[in-house]
C-alpha cells in the first residue's frame, strides 16, 4: 500500500481513520545518512510534519503525514537532513519514491 522502499528509511507511527480519510503517519528513522556516516552527527529531532494526499483507499483520501528527521554535526553545529537525490543514485529506492520526496521536501 505504501510507495516500494519507504519502510527501509521511515517508521510507521500510528494510524488514524474516520468516516471520510485515512491517515497515516511516518517518522524518519534515526540512520545517519550516506554522506555523513564517518562524522559525528546528534539527531535532532523532525522537521515540522508534512501533509501529502495519497491515492484514495475504498472511497477514503488518504493523507500520509510525514516527520523528516535532522541532525546536528558535532563538530560544527550545522543541521543536515538526509539528500534524496543520493539515495536513489545508490539504487535502494525506487525513483517514483524519491520523486515523491521531492515534491514534499523540494
Amino acid at each position: 500500500m505504501l510507495p516500494e522502499g519507504i519502510l527501509e528509511y521511515f517508521e510507521l507511527a500510528n494510524t488514524t481513520k474516520d468516516s471520510k480519510e485515512i491517515n497515516i503517519f511516518l517518522e524518519e528513522k534515526n540512520i545517519v545518512p550516506e554522506e555523513y556516516k564517518d562524522q559525528s552527527l546528534h539527531s535532532k529531532s523532525f522537521l515540522p510534519e508534512i501533509q501529502v494526499q495519497d491515492i484514495p483507499i475504498r472511497g477514503h483520501k488518504v493523507a500520509l503525514c510525514i516527520k523528516h528527521r535532522r541532525w546536528e554535526v558535532q563538530s560544527t553545529g550545522e543541521i543536515v537532513t538526509r539528500n534524496w537525490t543520493l539515495v536513489r543514485s545508490g539504487a535502494r529506492i525506487t525513483t517514483e519514491f524519491v520523486l515523491f520526496l521531492k515534491g514534499i521536501f523540494g
